[in-house]
């Protein structure tokens, strides 16, 4: 009993500070709002699909304002959305857009939860959308969450109705609407309440209703809140707010503007109590929800009352007693043995009081001016290798402080109470000397590989693969991040001992944007990236596939690739005496042993100190949010194609960011940026074809003045090829010689049917000939912001589009200007490339290679 009691409270010290700073706020602001929010017992979830669905607005307001806990779940991550400021898809976006989130909810001071559901694209209907994610797994996922954060009131952004466009909208409301009772039936989902939750019905779930783009769901019947008002502890309003945590999401091109002024957010009833004046109508919000409670709020009240902004410490002692009452233990407590056959009262009061009691305790370190952190002195360990860690603390006031002790939680691969490293117990309590910097050095065992919990297995289409009990921290599944190494330490502050924890982050100066924190990398021993992510052959000469290692440690070992059939590989690499930083390089050769066309996956082997290992190393870098780095699998594609190709030379001007140019590299093009000055001086008669990257036209504003110089490129003979973009925010309406219009209209099945209207058509034909089988083996969707209103001089061979809707042959549009030859493409080679598609290789090749003329007979037939 004693080993689960230890093994709960550490598990719930590492799930209180995983949002936590290495050092919070301490400001006379935010003390003031942290007063505000320790009496306010209340709590609402917001639940959307996506990465910037949530209402940053309503979302500050209800935090900043009127101090509710407040949560975000989106269900999914983002991970099948566009990057408008790199090549990043996939996982890879899914993981900068967690971390966009997390830094939007600094901003707007909400909480953030997910679902193991995937973006898989975009969906035009609840019931795909349901299928992929797996209903009742993703349902059983918002039930976690509902058990866990207990909301009194759910929001969803989205109805059940369709009017939020996106099946993955949709099929978020009617799963709200059905977790907001299966999350109180102990009958739903019974192997939760093993893991530390109980059942919960909130009050009621609330539809956010909208006004945007030409949908307006609105109405003055509907329950109305004012939520534009100005926070003067703040010095901002709640739209000037907003904008600032919206602006966080940046790879979505969602900068915005500072509002100011009233702003109104409807909500429709959907299940349970409508309200009629207040958010809260039948919640009681205050201290006087916990049996005994009310005398808390009451004293907590006169404290802030009495509290002075030139000496907070003054407040200190009052707090101190305080946390005696708020810390009472319930099981000796009389008043809550008397509540004890109140079904849900003590569940309630230990819920509220691990929230509140945390509250109180960072305020009375904040008033009492007490700062101290943990970090590691360099950014990267490898498992198994010792990390030092320095702990420093200091008091900034007069209070009587003294340093107790302290220890360490990881539960990277814990097993039991596995997790904790025991860093020290000052039995004499040394005392904190005022403005008096104390350091503490210790070591401690690196453990689990620092991998993103949602990506250490392979994942279907619709959701990642999360072990529900993953080494009992079934708390971790909702969270958007691992839990970290977390130094907890033990203070004594006017005789009462308080419990803090801090995350263990590495800390570094960087000489233009000064003291930055990073999070802490624990890694395999040697690290093994291959240079590609597909190697594509189209004939048997052997391909140099290179990889590149780094070691974390003193290692000794060799690096080989695993055979494969059908393939012949020349190479194994030895290594000894590497020193921890080390970077080389092991190439080996690879071709394959027969003419056809397959693919196959590469994979590399490192042994290094006798152990094997197969991870690479990718590191993700913006200043808007913490690095990102993730040891993904070493592993590559061989992709063996009949391909032809026609020229050498391509010009590319990059648009939102795809890793095309590379894919090109692959099966033998020169590919060349090209820079504004070369496009209005250059000759560009030089390169076979010109290629303008994905959504060109939607951020590069200087497009609109080099269009001429790229139309007289076509019409002196050039081929010019242009890839989709957003029907909104186009620098220019004439993208082709000739009229057509961008749609959103999308085919997002991506083995939907393909019908070849014009089999006769050069693009289908040279130096490839196009059949349907190329279309066989697509990834996520096929085509995006088709084309409509198409001018006659256009010509369309293909038709295409979702099962029981219309057909569109607006995926690719090919016209003859001049001496040249126009194509504009809505079909998805930016993802279809990387991921060594064969057919789309074909095709794309097709469209880069236009046919020399024949005398007296025009282009090739």
């Amino acid at each position: 009993m004693k080993r689960t009691l230890l093994f709960t409270l550490a598990l719930f010290l590492v799930y209180q500070s995983l949002n936590a700073q290495t050092a919070p706020p301490s400001d006379i602001g935010t003390i003031q709002q942290n007063f505000k929010k320790l009496n306010v017992l209340g709590s609402v979830l917001y639940i959307a699909a996506h990465p910037d669905d949530e209402n940053t607005r309503l979302l500050a307001y209800l935090a900043q304002e009127k101090h509710y806990r407040t949560g975000y779940l989106s269900l999914t991550r983002g991970d099948g959305g566009q990057n408008l400021i790199g090549n990043e898809q996939s996982e890879l976006l899914g993981l900068i857009r967690t971390q966009e989130l997390l830094a939007a909810r600094r901003v707007d001071g909400a909480e953030q939860f997910f679902s193991r559901a995937t973006d898989f694209g975009f969906s035009k209907n609840p019931e795909e959308t349901l299928k992929f994610w797996d209903k009742d797994k993703i349902l059983g996922d918002m039930v976690w969450v509902i058990r866990q954060f207990r909301p009194d009131v759910m929001i969803c952004r989205f109805p059940t109705t369709g009017e939020g466009g996106h099946g993955n909208h949709t099929a978020s409301a009617i799963l709200a609407q059905e977790a907001f009772s299966a999350a109180a039936d102990p009958k739903r989902y019974p192997e939760q309440l093993k893991n530390g939750v109980t059942p919960w019905q909130a009050k009621r779930l609330l539809w956010n209703t909208f006004n945007f783009g030409n949908t307006n769901t609105t109405s003055e019947d509907q329950f109305k809140l004012n939520v534009g008002g100005y926070n003067p502890i703040l010095g901002e309003s709640y739209g000037e707010i907003a904008a600032e945590s919206r602006s966080n999401h940046k790879t979505q091109g969602f900068g915005s503007a500072r509002q100011r002024g009233d702003a109104f957010e409807y909500f429709k009833t959907i299940l349970g109590d409508a309200p009629k004046t207040d958010l809260m109508d039948g919640v009681t919000t205050t201290w006087a929800r916990i049996p005994g409670g009310a005398p808390i709020g009451e004293e907590l009240a006169a404290i802030r009352k009495s509290f002075n902004d030139d000496t907070p410490e003054a407040s200190v002692p009052a707090l101190v007693k305080l946390l005696d009452k708020v810390d009472m233990d319930f099981v000796n407590d009389k008043t809550m043995q008397t509540v004890r056959l109140k079904a849900g009262a003590v569940e309630e009061y230990t819920y509220w009081h691990k929230q509140k009691a945390k509250e109180l305790k960072e305020l009375i370190a904040a008033c009492a001016g007490l700062w101290f952190e943990s970090y590691a002195v360099e950014p990267s360990y490898a498992v198994g290798d010792s990390i030092r860690i320095r702990t420093q603390m200091m008091v900034r006031s007069d209070v009587a402080i003294k340093f107790s002790g302290y220890y360490y939680l990881d539960f990277s691969d814990a097993d039991a109470i596995g997790g904790i490293s025991m860093g020290g117990i000052n039995r004499d309590a040394t005392p904190i000397e005022k403005n008096t910097l104390k350091t503490v050095d210790n070591i401690i065992k690196a453990k689990g590989i620092t991998q993103p919990y949602w990506l250490k297995q392979s994942h279907s289409i619709g959701s990642y693969n999360i072990d529900y009990l993953d080494n009992g921290l079934a708390e971790q599944k909702s969270l958007p991040e691992n839990f970290p190494i977390t130094a907890n330490f033990a203070f004594t502050i006017l005789d009462k001992t308080i419990n803090l924890s801090r995350p263990v982050q590495f800390k570094y100066v960087d000489p233009a944007r000064g003291e930055i924190y990073q999070p802490l990398e624990i890694t395999p021993p040697v690290t093994a990236t291959i240079a590609e992510k597909a190697y594509v052959y189209n004939s048997s000469v052997p391909q140099v596939v290179q990889v590149k290692l780094k070691s974390y440690t003193n290692a000794s070992g060799n690096v080989s690739i695993k055979p494969i059939a059908g393939w012949k590989i020349t190479g194994k690499a030895d290594f000894a005496g590497k020193k921890k930083g080390d970077e080389w390089t092991a190439n080996f050769t690879i071709a394959p042993t027969d003419n056809k066309s397959n693919t196959a996956d590469l994979d590399v082997v490192v042994t290094a100190n006798g152990k094997s290992f197969s991870q690479g190393l990718l590191s993700i870098k913006y200043n808007h949010i913490p690095a990102i780095t993730i040891f993904p699998p070493a592993q590559a594609k061989l992709v063996n194609i009949d391909l032809k190709t026609a020229g050498k030379r391509i010009g590319y001007i990059a648009g939102a960011g795809d890793l095309i140019p590379d894919a090109l590299r692959e099966v033998g093009y020169q590919v060349h940026p090209l820079t504004e000055g070369e496009i209005i001086n250059g000759d560009l008669s030089v390169y076979d074809a010109i290629v303008i990257g994905v959504r060109a036209y939607n951020v590069n504003q200087r497009l609109a003045y080099e269009q001429p110089k790229l139309m007289e490129y076509v019409k002196n003979g050039g081929n010019l090829v242009v890839q989709y973009n957003n029907n909104n925010g186009l620098v220019t309406k004439a993208l082709g010689p000739y009229p057509f219009q961008v749609v959103n209209q999308r085919v997002t099945t991506e083995d939907s049917p393909v019908t070849i209207l014009d089999k006769d058509s050069p693009v289908l034909n040279y130096p490839n000939k196009i059949t349907l089988e190329d279309f066989k083996g697509w990834i996520q969707e096929r085509s995006v912001y088709m084309v409509s209103n198409i001018d006659p001089q256009y010509k369309t061979p293909l038709q295409m589009g979702d099962p029981g809707e219309a057909q569109s042959n607006g995926s690719l549009i090919v016209a003859d200007y001049g001496a040249g030859r126009f194509v504009y493409t809505s079909l998805v080679f930016f993802r279809e490339l990387p991921a060594g598609v064969p057919g789309a290789y074909r095709l794309f090749v097709n469209l880069l290679s236009k046919p020399p003329k024949k005398e007296g007979v025009g282009y090739f037939k």
